[in-house]
């Protein structure tokens, strides 16, 4: 089938904004302001987990994301969990908005606030190579871009960069109709996150069938594509047990709807066991 021009210039458009979505919705939905123990190590991930996300744009397959928890690392003289969130457009894409982006995260090892943020993002023609150092002894993080650095901002109180806010996020219990919140930062401004729980919500999926809690964020901090966007929406399906994995996310904007679907995970724990090969429908 033939596009038309205006069927070009649209799947462009919504290309150039999908990993801005998923990455948009880490931010705002893993926000959450319920403790968590220090002394409590027994935590719902584990270094060697791998979960998997095909995305698509409407119906066409788009790309996939990784979210993977890599070994224990030193930095700055501390134990930190290391995070990592890849995304790439698949060869279909590539012809239109070639994606390659890669997030890595450092958080303490009690998994109280960030210690290190850089993305290196390659989008079209456009690239970034970010780095947020963050000072606790002075309560800043910095932001600088291939070296180019803006001014420090004031951080509040265990603020967690937004993919080691996601992982935080897996430690606390979910509530049907809570609103819960947390301090957020991209280096360029630290944010109150609020998310609703929706409702708890069985959900069927090509990977099998979960039980889940519904999630939707609150978007007035959220520009773009979003402040544009009359009705818009996100909406993420974590599943309803310790280890809150996500198992689908979906956006609504004027440009259209993507919708990122688990597809593999390996290393997540059941009970006392680690599963290194598949998935497990709950």
């Amino acid at each position: 089938m033939k596009e038309s021009s205006s069927d070009i210039y649209c799947l462009r458009l919504d290309v150039q904004s999908f990993i801005t979505l998923i990455l948009t919705a880490i931010i705002i939905i893993f926000c959450f302001t319920e403790s968590v123990e220090a002394v409590e190590k027994n935590f719902p991930f584990y270094p060697g987990e791998k979960l998997t996300f095909q995305l698509k744009w409407t119906i066409i397959p788009a790309g996939e994301a990784v979210l993977e928890v890599l070994p224990i690392e030193t930095i700055n003289g501390a134990k930190a969990y290391h995070f990592v969130m890849t995304a790439r457009s698949n060869s279909f894409i590539d012809h239109f908005y070639k994606v390659r982006d890669r997030i890595d995260a450092y958080a303490d090892i009690d998994m109280t606030h960030s210690i290190l943020y850089k993305k290196k993002q390659h989008e079209g023609k456009n690239k970034k190579d970010v780095v947020v150092n963050f000072s606790w002894e002075q309560n800043k993080a910095q932001y600088s871009n291939f070296n180019n650095k803006r001014p420090p901002i004031d951080l509040l109180s265990g603020s967690f960069d937004p993919l080691s806010a996601f992982y935080y996020t897996r430690l606390v219990e979910l509530k049907k109709n809570s609103i819960i919140e947390r301090p957020v930062t991209d280096g360029k401004k630290c944010i109150i996150g609020k998310a609703f729980v929706i409702k708890k919500e069985r959900i069927k999926l090509a990977s099998g069938t979960y039980d889940t809690y519904l999630i939707e964020p609150e978007l007035k901090h959220v520009g773009g594509v979003f402040e544009k966007s009359k009705n818009a929406k996100i909406q993420l399906w974590v599943t309803a047990d310790k280890r809150r994995i996500p198992v689908k996310i979906k956006s609504k904007v004027v440009v259209g709807s993507f919708v990122g679907e688990l597809v593999s995970a390996t290393g997540i724990k059941k009970g006392k066991t680690w599963q290194k090969v598949a998935l497990y429908p709950e």
